[in-house]
């Protein structure tokens, strides 16, 4: 019973050790199972053209605070809030009756200073006063014509009117109300032409001009608007380094409500005349970057210059030339003695 018992055992290890290992993978380099096919590109001439978006904001092209410039009382107003009014209206109407009894009070006192110079006049013909007592009363005279003036200036104070044609916004004060220079009244805003602003990356601070055409779009709108460029900021913004750009809207329709967010595209740095190839051509170094070229059936590494950047190509300043055959796929593979083929010219 023993003996058959080692037998078995004999038997199982010989079966085990007679059994035949599975083969493993054997991994393909594409380099070596001849000639890598790529796919190529034949550089030509091409419209290179970098944009980028920013966010914009819509204003009205004026925008005024009324407020008084003397203190005192209100004792009309003379607009309806949403209004549009003409330049020069008046809108409020403060108390002046102190400075129109003042202002009487000196036109009296100037029409007697004036019968008093005129009669000192007639007597300095004939040397019955002398020189120093017309002065006198030719100074009192002029004294109150010019108190008079100020007068006038201080009740036309009283005045608010319109600094041009506009609509007025909400009021902030009622009629009877007692206003001072820090009180603001109501707002007037120039909404018939209207302006955009938005804040550009200074690395494009220079290519940005007045005249410029910007194209911009609004929230919940397909529709695309213009402006153009009227003037930046004389200096970058130290927190953002950002520039501030401002622009008039053509917007005839006079649809546009101030104060809407806008989304601003501005295409920079238009070439005409140059060369692209994809980015993913495109291989970084530590010092350059490089492109692969198709040259009779092998690849040459060449240092490339690169400018304007797109969403899917990139300009080629400096290089290659027009007619050059950059290679497009497989670049992970090739190496300096690759042998090529070329599967398809995009």
């Amino acid at each position: 019973m023993k003996k058959i018992t080692i037998l078995a055992a004999i038997l199982t290890v010989f079966m085990s050790c007679g059994e035949k290992k599975s083969p493993q993978k054997k991994t393909t380099d594409p380099t070596k199972s001849g000639p890598l096919s790529v796919d190529v590109r034949v550089l030509t001439r091409d419209t290179v053209a970098e944009s980028i978006e920013v966010a914009g904001n819509i204003l009205p092209y004026e925008l005024t605070e009324i407020r008084p410039e003397i203190s005192g009382r209100i004792v009309s107003l003379n607009f309806k809030e949403g209004s549009t009014v003409q330049k020069n209206t008046v809108l409020v109407k403060l108390f002046d009756g102190d400075l129109q009894a003042q202002l009487k009070k000196l036109q009296v006192q100037q029409q007697i200073a004036d019968k008093t110079e005129e009669r000192q006049r007639e007597l300095l013909k004939i040397n019955g006063i002398s020189q120093q007592d017309y002065d006198l009363s030719l100074l009192q005279l002029n004294n109150i014509k010019a108190d008079i003036e100020l007068l006038k200036v201080n009740i036309s104070k009283t005045e608010i009117k319109a600094p041009y044609t506009g609509r007025i916004g909400l009021r902030n004060i009622s009629l009877g109300a007692f206003v001072t220079p820090s009180n603001i009244i109501t707002s007037i805003s120039q909404v018939d032409q209207k302006k955009i602003s938005f804040s550009i990356p200074e690395k494009y601070s220079n290519q940005v001009r007045q005249g410029m055409k910007v194209e911009f779009g609004i929230e919940g709108n397909d529709q695309e608007y213009f402006a153009t460029v009227l003037a930046s900021e004389s200096v970058i913004e130290s927190q953002t380094r950002n520039l501030k750009i401002l622009a008039t809207i053509n917007d005839n329709k006079n649809e546009l409500v101030p104060g809407t967010f806008a989304k601003v595209n501005l295409t920079l740095g238009q070439n005409t005349n140059t060369v692209s190839v994809p980015t993913q051509c495109i291989i970084p170094s530590a010092r350059s970057k490089q492109l692969v070229l198709y040259k009779n059936g092998e690849p040459k590494f060449v240092d490339v210059t690169t400018g304007i950047r797109s969403v899917d190509n990139v300009q080629i300043t400096d290089g290659v030339q027009p007619g050059d055959t950059v290679i497009v796929t497989g670049l992970l593979f090739i190496r300096k003695d690759s042998k090529l083929k070329i599967g398809k010219i995009q």
